[in-house]
């Protein structure tokens, strides 16, 4: 462990598998709601980064975006389906780092599903625009850092431990291992 792991009062790491996993995965995505996608990530070359809107966290920590055909995003992924999403949700809690797998899918019902009229910005023919294709990203593996008691507590505790000469850090980190 780190030596600030070491002088940590509080147990500050905790792995999380399963279907808490998946709950966790879904509250930090949805404080964030956007995220870089990074793509290019295997080729040895700059990664390519965007910000993207999630559409969805499904029940199973699938995520689900809404993207252009004939997107870079979608050449990339084409090309490489390995992708990493990183979230920050605030300036001092849920982040939330994610590698996975994309699929690129053109099924009506689902696009239908993550439809929003503001998206009309990007698809000018609405909900009918036959560029659209619906992104699905599988978890593969995931990291994520917060704070156990809110901001307030952890802001408190930072303060309390600064005055002190403690390490009183609220954070909480640990793997996220969603089957």
């Amino acid at each position: 462990m780190d030596s600030i792991n070491q002088q940590q009062p509080e147990k500050n790491h905790e792995d999380l598998f399963g279907k808490e996993a998946g709950e966790k995965i879904k509250e930090l995505a949805k404080s964030a709601n956007t995220c870089f996608f990074c793509t290019r990530i295997t080729s040895q070359q700059p990664l390519k980064v965007r910000p993207m809107s999630v559409q969805k966290v499904d029940d199973e920590g699938n995520f689900w975006f809404l993207s252009a055909d004939d997107s870079n995003k979608n050449a990339d992924i084409s090309a490489d389906e390995n992708v990493h999403l990183l979230f920050q949700g605030s300036a001092h809690s849920d982040f939330l780092s994610v590698y996975g797998s994309a699929t690129i899918s053109k099924d009506k019902e689902i696009i239908k599903e993550l439809w929003e009229p503001i998206l009309k910005t990007w698809f000018t023919e609405g909900i009918d625009d036959p560029r659209i294709t619906a992104i699905k990203v599988e978890a593969k593996e995931g990291y994520y850092w917060d704070n156990k008691h809110g901001n307030t507590v952890a802001f408190a505790k930072t303060v309390v431990g600064a005055i002190l000469g403690k390490t009183l850090d609220d954070s909480i980190e640990g793997k996220l291992v969603n089957s």
